[in-house]
């Protein structure tokens, strides 16, 4: 496998220093072309954001400091198999490679159990434990119409 060891140590370094600091204990890394782009630990309870996981935090930034949605290029090395939401994230963010150290076994262990999620995200909205309600209106599929119009005038 080829990865560099000492950007996963510091992914594990930043899920210590996160625990320090009010957060979970998770850190992630972004690199491109061996060399760090963003890094971050968890910071769910002390921003007050469910969504501040280390891994989403650091693709937020990479984005940012490279001017791009499209992160194909990088690699994530996170101090753990990332979760269901982070997951999603790195799908849509375009990386294509992630070096973890602990898995979801590991981190269910410590109280932090994703296998409800991870069950539920493949079931028909109707059989998932949240209610779905779908409401059709014309107005949700104008929306997607303009879009692909749009699409198809502009060059990414």
């Amino acid at each position: 496998m080829d990865f560099d060891r000492k950007f996963l140590e510091r992914a594990v370094d930043l899920a210590s220093e996160s625990i320090q600091l009010g957060g979970g204990p998770f850190g992630a890394v972004i690199t491109l072309v061996g060399k760090i782009i963003s890094e971050s630990g968890n910071r769910v309870v002390p921003l007050k954001d469910p969504t501040a996981h280390a891994e989403i935090l650091a693709i937020r930034e990479a984005a940012h400091k490279l001017g791009t949605h499209d992160l194909s290029g990088c690699i994530l090395y996170s101090s753990c198999e990332p979760c269901p939401m982070c997951l999603g994230a790195i799908y849509w963010s375009g990386i294509k490679k992630i070096i973890y150290a602990s898995d979801r076994h590991d981190a269910a262990k410590a109280g932090f159990n994703d296998n409800d999620i991870y069950s539920e995200i493949c079931l028909d909205p109707s059989e998932r434990k949240i209610i779905f309600h779908r409401v059709k209106i014309k107005e949700a599929d104008d929306v997607f119409i303009k879009w692909k119009q749009l699409e198809n005038k502009i060059s990414y």
